[in-house]
């Protein structure tokens, strides 16, 4: 039988999740679910209904999975313990600083009503948050270092695009290359965060909207911009579509560790990934891991999950038996 999914919001997480899904012959789209208007949103999934949000409490007992693709500002502290309680829910929650209030919240509301809830999955949180923790358990003598892009941030961009005056943004996250190679260089720089990145802001205004104003909210915006060195460009809306309508991104984990009784030896542990579309590899993780939500609540888990919770081989389609005889 298919996994029978359902998405919350057909932005570009949305409809990188359609696409994903079709992807895994073991899963179904069955429903979008859009605060639209439904007749004005058209899928790829002919077999699959378009409904309002409005309607998400009908649904109980005819979907397995739930993904929720909305932004991590103000949507999903809202929707995923809201939705936790009618569905096993998946989101991609990436305010690193907010994730334990955010665990807190879901863990309780998916606990109430016997659900399972997997937060902040994607690349980061996710499969860098992984990394981490499996160079840590490897090297414990040794330094973490997280570099992110040159890439398009949606977090970071659909912040922007909520501040008054905004009309439509792009955000790039920028390593500070210099920084990079001290790592690799094994020198284990102590680095702040304005050291490592710099951040890009492409920023089409409002009519009447006043920049300087727009301008200071951008730059001193709490766990986003006001720990980074930022510049913001104004630019037209027909330059934003023409230079910066792509969403690539990517980044590199690295962590520099000594073995050895004297610690003579050191290491260096890089994980790297280079992405044409952020939103469409963090979609494919999302999937993946609302297969392994599928896999837990049949076991009779309930409650708030995070990547580090969750065996790598139920993310696979491919059995015990397949796993050890191909990818062990």
């Amino acid at each position: 039988m298919s996994i029978r999914i359902g998405i919350i919001g057909y932005g570009n997480i949305g409809r990188g999740v359609e696409c994903a899904v079709a992807q895994n012959p073991d899963m179904e789209l069955k429903a979008v679910f859009t605060r639209r208007d439904p007749a004005s949103v058209s899928i790829l999934t002919e077999t699959a209904a378009v409904c309002s949000v409005e309607e998400i409490p009908s649904w109980q007992g005819k979907l397995d999975v739930v993904i929720l693709c909305g932004g991590s500002a103000t949507d999903l502290p809202v929707q995923t313990p809201e939705y936790a309680q009618y569905f096993h829910v998946i989101d991609t929650f990436d305010t690193h600083a907010k994730i334990p209030e955010h665990f807190a919240k879901v863990d309780q509301a998916a606990k109430k009503t016997g659900h399972v809830a997997v937060i902040a999955t994607g690349w980061d949180p996710g499969m860098f948050s992984l990394t981490r923790l499996y160079a840590n358990a490897v090297l414990p003598e040794g330094q973490d270092y997280t570099f992110w892009g040159r890439g398009v941030s949606q977090g970071h961009s659909d912040a922007i695009r909520r501040v008054d005056g905004v009309k439509d943004a792009r955000q790039y996250t920028v390593p500070v290359e210099a920084a990079v190679e001290a790592v690799r260089a094994g020198k284990d720089p102590v680095l702040t965060t304005r050291e490592k990145h710099t951040r890009e802001c492409y920023v089409v205004l409002e009519d009447g909207a006043d920049p300087e104003k727009v301008e200071t909210a951008i730059k001193t915006m709490p766990n986003y911009f006001a720990d980074y060195d930022t510049t913001v460009h104004f630019i037209s809306e027909e330059e934003l579509k023409a230079n910066h309508s792509a969403i690539p991104h990517g980044g590199m984990v690295l962590r520099s560790g000594v073995t050895g009784w004297d610690k003579e030896n050191r290491h260096l542990i890089e994980y790297k990934l280079t992405l044409d579309s952020n939103p469409e590899f963090t979609s494919s993780v999302v999937v993946a891991y609302a297969r392994a939500a599928y896999r837990l609540a049949a076991e009779g888990q309930t409650g708030c999950k995070t990547v580090f919770d969750i065996p790598p081989a139920y993310l696979s389609m491919k059995s015990g038996e397949e796993l050890r005889a191909i990818l062990l």
